[in-house]
């Protein structure tokens, strides 16, 4: 008997005959990782991408452990959205067929409340829904979550993505501590990992992807000798690596603004971060660059502390750091999650000390390399392929990314797909949407309603 077939597993014989007669064979790598975890009742971490198979991975764990004869909720899965919710409550229904009288409820927001409620009353054995209606279900005490045994985080990268952390926090303080929770994610980002040291006990991760493919960042050092040459460099290493998300990093504020400007002038999508900036400007620069709606942040090293953008394509030093362990630290946003970055650095004569200084903490011999050719300049300036729309509404007018999502997605909408990041501050919130789309949605978003009210909607340039 092949290890990766689902008879190898000690599952209820119910669900096995059933996952024959559904022709499911054998186990994708995920299943076969994290299963023998989640059936032993172990708190679990499993890092893969859509389409590994993990919804039938959480889906027998849940039904291998639920009490049918208990008409309590069990259960409760947390999807970022109302498709991806349907999506796996079907599946659940698919995998738990051959098993008598097992009641699985959706809540999703975008849904009409009255009938929810009456579902509610009626009982289930599992709820899957969305973070903001789950909330809304358990402050109005529709919905009681001190019977749950087994809690699913799915696409949680995604639910933090759309600003749905207050929420889930909300929701988790609601629940028993004595219970399995199941996180599965396509990424794991700092966040993602301090949710799971607060919620999880001992778990134990599985991460289903390429391992063999390291982190790399391939390093390239350049010799300038002026401003114009600088900023020359610059232009021809963005020209030729043509990044989505770059950081260019310089040692003093007013070189930032400088750049900044110089690069926009040559029609690249670039913003400014300093200390001077008001905290409003800094979160609209942060929001916007982190959205993908602008490719081009340069910063100095203290403005960029604490900044939260993952695998960032390329990092260019506009001038060497004065730390060697700053540099490291520089060049270690981008290559990260096993994509492969690009860190290049210019340096002058004068900079002879700095140079020797870091070819010894990084033990590497460092050699000027040929700059891109000028005809690199000829190419077309690749634009961001995200718009930043801002909402003049936030947490203080109870503005959820669930409302967001749902006045962008409704009648004659955009599809969710187009929908990227969302953030939601005390009084504004802001919403990443396909360029494409950008004129769709900023009138689809004019023309409704949020909360059951009209807020004011731009566009960020």
């Amino acid at each position: 008997m092949s290890q990766a077939s689902f008879s190898s597993l000690s599952l209820r014989t119910e669900l096995l005959s059933n996952l024959e007669s559904l022709g499911y064979q054998s186990m994708t790598p995920i299943q076969a990782q994290s299963l023998p975890a989640i059936i032993a009742g172990k708190d679990v971490i499993a890092q893969g991408k859509t389409g590994s198979g993990k919804t039938a991975a959480f889906g027998l764990g849940l039904l291998q452990a639920l009490d049918v004869k208990r008409f309590r909720i069990q259960t409760l899965v947390l999807c970022p959205t109302r498709e991806l919710a349907d999506q796996v409550a079907t599946e659940i229904r698919k995998l738990a067929r051959a098993i008598h009288n097992i009641k699985v409820l959706t809540l999703c927001g975008g849904m009409p409340f009255g009938p929810q409620i009456g579902s509610l009353e009626h009982g289930a054995h599992i709820v899957v829904g969305t973070p903001g209606r789950i909330l809304d279900h358990i402050e109005k005490g529709t919905l009681v979550l001190d019977d749950i045994t087994t809690f699913v985080l799915d696409e949680a990268d995604r639910m933090l993505d759309m600003g749905f952390q207050p929420a889930l926090d909300a929701i988790i303080e609601k629940m028993p501590t004595q219970r399995q929770t199941l996180l599965f994610s396509a990424t794991f980002p700092d966040e993602i990992k301090s949710i799971a040291d607060r919620i999880m006990d001992q778990p134990e991760f599985v991460k289903v992807e390429s391992t063999h493919e390291q982190s790399t960042i391939s390093q390239h050092f350049y010799e300038v000798s002026n401003f114009e040459e600088r900023l020359l460099a610059i232009r021809l290493l963005l020209m030729k690596h043509q990044p989505e998300s770059c950081v260019v990093f310089c040692n003093m504020k007013k070189d930032t603004q400088e750049v900044a400007d110089e690069l926009c002038n040559y029609g690249f999508s670039a913003l400014a971060l300093n200390g001077d900036l008001e905290q409003k400007d800094r979160d609209q620069t942060l929001v916007r660059f982190a959205n993908k709606s602008v490719s081009i942040l340069v910063a100095t090293d203290v403005a960029a502390r604490g900044l939260d953008i993952d695998a960032l394509d390329a990092v260019i030093n506009y001038q060497l750091s004065h730390d060697p362990e700053v540099h490291v630290h520089r060049i270690g946003r981008t290559g990260r999650a096993g994509s492969k970055g690009v860190a290049c650095s210019l340096f002058s004569a004068k900079d002879a000390n700095k140079v020797i200084i870091l070819e010894d903490y990084l033990g590497i011999r460092i050699e000027a390399e040929h700059l891109p050719e000028l005809s690199v300049l000829d190419g077309v300036i690749a634009k961001p392929k995200m718009v930043s729309l801002r909402i003049d509404g936030g947490k203080k007018q109870k503005v959820r990314p669930g409302d967001i999502v749902g006045a962008l997605t409704g009648d004659n909408g955009i599809d969710f797909k187009q929908i990227g990041k969302i953030q939601v501050l005390d009084n504004w919130a802001y919403v990443a949407v396909g360029s494409e789309v950008a004129t769709v949605a900023l009138k689809k978003l004019e023309a409704g309603k949020i909360k059951g009210r009209k807020f004011r909607i731009a566009r960020m340039r």
